[in-house]
């Protein structure tokens, strides 16, 4: 089964990282916190490279 990535938006700091690293799969909502919008919208390692590098660690994979 396919891992999707998903955001803690309740850790979200806005910073960022994840939007310019995948803007294809992440995006700013309305208040202003990162979200998936298209889970399949990059590679998994440039996923893998958004999380690795999200600073406040709040997006993981989810079966």
């Amino acid at each position: 089964m396919a891992q999707t990535p998903w955001v803690d938006q309740e850790a979200c700091i806005s910073c960022g990282f994840c939007v310019s690293t995948c803007p294809g799969v992440f995006r700013f909502n309305d208040e202003g916190k990162s979200e998936v919008y298209e889970p399949k919208g990059a590679t998994v390692q440039e996923i893998q490279q958004a999380i690795d590098g999200c600073p406040v660690q709040c997006i993981r994979w989810k079966d």
